[in-house]
């Protein structure tokens, strides 16, 4: 007897090469999605067609190829592992499937697969610890609209967020443990940046309040600004981190009105008050990708040392940590 349960895990996406001839769709398909770029479609359409993608390819490629190693890209195969290892883990009764938002595998097509294999239930895990429209949101809106569209729909299970559960939380903790955080003049939480118009709307009330960087709630346990502060607090208390020793911030924002503060501004101003040596955590990525290998550990090291510091420590995201592997397993045993 085969599988009855199928496992799709689902991460945001990579160009097929650093070339600019397949840099450029992944952009275009990413950008003009109305969940990433939330404005009315012909505007969406020409900023992201006719200003973005032009401009942006060629540069993108060249930070792509910096990326880019013999095994080829960090974020598919650390996800391609971690699929093959949680296939270990949950044993002969589940299949496990990766698929990619943004170019390939493609979800459609992991999803024909997985039509195939007849599966009794699918369980959705979006590679995203931190609920968002535009990366969880966006990613089980394209598995409903494929599925929804066979003859045939299993029970579908969805795991939109696990920022809290512990071994997530202890995963980061151990790869945080192999530093001497007491060595360092202070410590970042630098996540991926979202328009405040993208949080506000989470809110009944339209609005993302201050609170929302001390508690999570009934009213903004989906808030994205909300449950990063969250992450932090409980890596914070696991490791003894003071509130005075770290900072949350928010990197690749787009213009000045995405959430803040900047991490890039933060890197630049720890510098400027005469830190030496930053540690910087990116927990929402659970694979090492360009936002974290270049944009933290390249191009941050590079802006620190420019004003003044010496040394921008990575700590490398879950990737396929064995403890890591154990949540995502106990996240589809208990879907």
């Amino acid at each position: 007897m085969g599988a009855t349960t199928g496992v799709l895990l689902v991460n945001l996406g990579t160009p097929d090469s650093p070339a600019v001839g397949d840099v450029r769709p992944y952009l275009s398909q990413f950008l003009n999605d109305p969940r990433v770029i939330d404005i009315p479609w012909l505007s969406r359409k020409v900023l992201v067609n006719l200003v973005i993608v032009p401009f942006r390819a060629p540069k993108s490629s060249a930070i792509y190829k910096k990326l880019w190693t013999d095994k080829g890209s960090p974020l598919l195969y650390h996800s391609e592992n971690a699929g093959k290892l949680l296939q270990q883990s949950l044993g002969p009764d589940f299949g496990v499937h990766l698929a990619m938002r943004y170019k390939n595998p493609s979800v459609p097509d992991v999803l024909e697969e997985m039509r195939k294999r007849n599966y009794k239930t699918i369980v959705v895990l979006p590679m995203f610890p931190q609920y968002a429209s535009a990366s969880t949101g966006s990613a089980v809106q394209e598995v409903m609209d494929v599925i929804s569209k066979w003859w045939v729909i299993p029970q579908i299970k969805v795991v939109s967020q696990y920022y809290d559960h512990p071994l997530f939380i202890d995963a980061f903790v151990q790869r945080a443990r192999q530093y001497d955080i007491s060595s360092y003049d202070h410590i970042l939480f630098s996540y991926h940046g979202l328009p405040k118009r993208q949080v506000d709307k989470v809110h009944l009330s339209g609005v993302c309040k201050d609170n929302c960087m001390h508690e999570v709630n009934e009213e903004n346990k989906f808030c994205y600004r909300a449950t990063c502060y969250a992450t932090t607090r409980l890596l914070a208390g696991q490791l003894g981190i003071s509130s005075d020793r770290y900072t949350v911030c928010f990197q690749s924002r787009l213009d000045e009105k995405w959430l803040q503060p900047f991490s890039d501004k933060v890197v630049e101003e720890c510098a400027k008050k005469g830190m030496k040596k930053i540690l910087v955590f990116s927990p929402a990525f659970t694979a090492d990708c360009l936002e974290t290998v270049i944009e933290i550990g390249d191009e941050y090291q590079h802006l620190f040392k420019e004003n003044g510091g010496d040394k921008v420590q990575l700590v490398e995201s879950l990737n396929d940590h064995p403890t890591w592997i154990k949540c995502l397993e106990d996240l589809v045993r208990t879907a």
